[in-house]
């Protein structure tokens, strides 16, 4: 039954990316100009492909459960909670360096068996959460795959020139609240 229903064409769209899967897979697209957004406050990579990832839905175990919250006595009767999970070590869909930074990233979600465990039960029909869930994985999969960019010499001496600014400025106003405290003090001799 999960198979069928992660096998039925779903779409997911957001501002920033689009989870689009048919069949047997799901595709990841990442714009660069989503990206952006990420960093937000600096500056943007070059390179302005798009990346894809391929989430291969057969290598995906789903279950279904017991939804929590409100709903009545259809909450009660129906599994609509989607449980997706797979196995991070063996997924060679990812490239390594990118499931290093999911299992640093992501502790929390990954249990003792290696798996990575995501969950969504943000509607009351099991595709809808379904869908959630693999674009829960989506997100994970492109945050660890983001590219930092690295810092120039240029960068560095900003950085560094700040820091002096700031320890000086932070100096001078030591010293005149010292000042402004010494005026205080009255000479007990």
């Amino acid at each position: 039954m999960a198979a069928h229903i992660a096998r039925r064409a779903c779409f997911f769209c957001c501002a920033e990316m689009k989870v689009v899967s048919h069949c047997r897979s799901a595709v990841l697209r990442l714009n660069n100009n989503a990206s952006s957004r990420i960093y937000y406050g600096t500056r943007g990579t070059d390179d302005t492909e798009d990346t894809q990832v391929h989430i291969p839905v057969d290598r995906l175990s789903v279950s279904y459960s017991r939804s929590s919250g409100p709903g009545g006595q259809h909450v009660n009767k129906v599994n609509t909670k989607a449980e997706v999970r797979f196995h991070l070590h063996t997924a060679d869909w990812i490239p390594e360096d990118v499931r290093q930074k999911i299992l640093e990233k992501n502790r929390n979600r990954i249990n003792k068996a290696g798996e990575l465990l995501v969950t969504s039960e943000m509607s009351r029909r099991q595709q809808r959460n379904l869908s959630d869930c693999v674009r829960k994985i989506a997100a994970i999969i492109a945050e660890a795959s983001v590219k930092h960019r690295e810092a120039t010499a240029e960068d560095i001496a900003l950085r560094a020139a700040r820091l002096e600014k700031r320890n000086k400025e932070r100096l001078r106003q030591k010293k005149i609240s010292s000042t402004i405290k010494q005026s205080r003090r009255g000479d007990f001799d």
